[in-house]
């Protein structure tokens, strides 16, 4: 049986596994051929917005990539419940 908050402990879990993400992981970065390239295709005023909007992309990515492996390793080795 599936707990009733186990959608919102998922989206918890992400925005942790996010948060841990910041700490510990390189960010990428843009070269500024590329970097001018977004800021005209996404019509964004300077720089800043364009790595304001890729990091949190990139955190959220790894985050959700992180809680993911975590819970399958999780269930698959150490969960108690079958």
């Amino acid at each position: 049986m599936r707990h009733p908050l186990e959608s919102l402990l998922t989206a918890g879990g992400i925005l942790l596994m996010a948060f841990l993400s910041v700490l510990l992981l390189p960010a990428p970065s843009l070269g500024l051929v590329v970097a001018q390239k977004l800021m005209s295709t996404f019509h964004l005023m300077d720089l800043n917005q364009l790595y304001t909007i890729l990091f949190c992309l990139w955190f959220l990515l790894l985050g959700t990539i992180e809680y993911f492996v975590a819970r399958f390793i999780w269930r698959r080795w150490f969960s108690r419940a079958s």
